[in-house]
């Protein structure tokens, strides 16, 4: 049989599993043990327990459930609102500001979890229920916190990266360096449509408020009376303009209250350069990395900020604990198919035939790039990485595209996936912490990020050395 058509029936394979409403994990475990035993042979089942141990032993995957434990305890304690705290006292005065710093609250705490759901659920408890007390509509305010937890799969140390740099047996290192500019790049993007969405919600609110009160002056007009906007005669519809102004309300800091703010959050600026500047300077691997990470957030959240009690943190480990054991089962049977297919030879087979075509390799690259899109809409991005990498890597080193930069544009497309439904994580996420906001209205705020983030893909697609520069400066 071909290998290509092998190919075909494992993803068909796995596609059943997952319409059947199989979890992801349990679906790809199914899919590797059917796959073994209808192209290896009945007699190879028990080769499924030697893969799996391969495709987890590596002393890399250990900074997967470290770096999940510090997000956690930072997220799990009640320290994480000081970033939020931080960007509101700094950004207050521009328009849509608050919620511009939920998307540099996001962007930091990124870079100390490396998860997009603990990202978005951090801080959207704290900031969604203030933006609507000042004033911002559901959809911006729910869409900004949903868009910046996409941001902890990209913003060093990110597990999509770890898990990429696993798979194509790139540096960690150099991942986690190219992703620091994009992700800086990306923030700025959001934070630029927030003011353009801000403003077209204003000017839309206040287009009603213009339309209600001339049908109260009408009404008004009609029964012989006389009305202004200062007025509001009792019984009118006029109570709209109290209702309803289309301002956002921003609250004015002083000056020593905007440097307190910022001092609260410089310890975790430390512990961000602590731990990624052990990483770059080649003191410490990605996992001892994580480690140092962990002791430092613990020495900060509950001995310094007293931030953390013991019932708190025996509820974070749980946490931790799921949230790793899932990570790591869905590496772990994603690298067997993996195995499968390098055994099929299915990557070898595509990449052959790719790099024979007369094409030129971009339109190759807009292929790849959505296809990436469209399993995004349907599996996490772990799935994706462990899964997609070893058929991919082959073919894009090939197309003779560089494989950091191409990690990167991956990892892009699966923050795509985050705020997308029907699997869109984020959306859920912020459902979950947000009951009183409708799913529509979470989805809909999100989407405009989605051309935000296929305008980044263009950017750095056209210029590649806004990600390669970094990483080649350091290594």
């Amino acid at each position: 049989m071909e290998p290509l058509l092998q190919g075909a029936i494992i993803a068909a394979i796995a596609l059943a599993a997952f319409l059947l409403g199989m979890p992801i994990a349990f679906a790809l475990g199914f899919t590797s043990i059917v796959s073994i035993w209808l192209f290896l042979g009945p007699s190879q089942v028990d080769l499924f327990g030697k893969f799996v141990f391969d495709s987890t032993n590596d002393f890399g995957l250990l900074a997967i459930p470290l770096f999940v434990l510090m997000g956690n305890v930072f997220g799990g304690s009640t320290v994480s609102k000081h970033l939020f705290e931080a960007g509101e006292a700094w950004l207050s005065r521009v328009r849509g500001g608050l919620a511009m710093s939920s998307i540099v609250a996001s962007a930091v705490f990124a870079a100390i979890s490396g998860s997009s759901s603990a990202t978005a659920a951090a801080i959207g408890g704290v900031a969604v229920p203030e933006m609507e007390k000042r004033g911002y509509s559901q959809r911006v305010a729910a869409g900004a916190v949903a868009a910046g937890g996409t941001l902890g799969i990209l913003i060093p140390p990110s597990v999509t990266l770890i898990l990429y740099g696993i798979a194509s047996e790139e540096s960690i290192g150099q991942l986690f360096a190219a992703g620091v500019i994009p992700g800086i790049i990306i923030t700025v993007m959001f934070c630029v449509w927030i003011y353009i969405a801000t403003g077209i919600d204003q000017r839309r609110a206040t287009r009603i408020v213009e339309r209600e009160f001339a049908v109260a002056a009408a009404s008004e007009a009609a029964a012989g009376r006389t009305m202004t906007r200062e007025a509001e005669p009792s019984g009118t519809a006029t109570s709209v303009l109290t209702r309803q102004s289309g301002d956002i309300v921003a609250p004015t800091y002083s000056w020593p209250t905007k440097w307190t703010a910022l001092v609260k959050v410089l310890p975790f600026v430390f512990l961000i350069v602590a731990v990624l500047g052990t990483l770059y300077a080649g003191v410490a691997t990605p996992s001892e990395a994580a480690a140092v990470g962990v002791v430092l957030v613990l020495l900060l959240v509950g001995v310094a900020y007293r931030g953390l009690k013991g019932k708190q943190f025996l509820k974070i480990l749980l946490d931790t604990t799921n949230q790793s054991t899932m990570i790591l089962m869905i590496t772990a049977f994603s690298g067997v198919i993996a195995l499968v297919l390098s055994f099929l030879r299915v990557p070898q087979e595509l990449a052959s035939i790719v790099t024979e075509l007369d094409v030129n390799k971009w339109v190759v690259m807009i292929v790849i790039n959505l296809v990436l899109l469209v399993m995004g809409l349907f599996l996490p991005p772990v799935s994706i990485v462990v899964m997609v990498t070893p058929i991919l890597y082959p073919l894009i080193m090939g197309l003779g595209f560089d494989p950091i930069w191409f990690g990167i544009i991956m990892t892009i497309n699966m923050e795509v996936g985050l705020i997308t439904p029907p699997v869109g994580l984020n959306l859920y996420v912020l459902k979950g912490i947000l009951p009183h906001i409708a799913l529509k209205d979470i989805i809909m705020g999100s989407l405009p990020y989605v051309g935000v983030l296929g305008l980044a893909i263009a950017l750095f697609s056209f210029f590649p050395s806004l990600i390669t520069w970094l990483p080649d400066l350091l290594y």
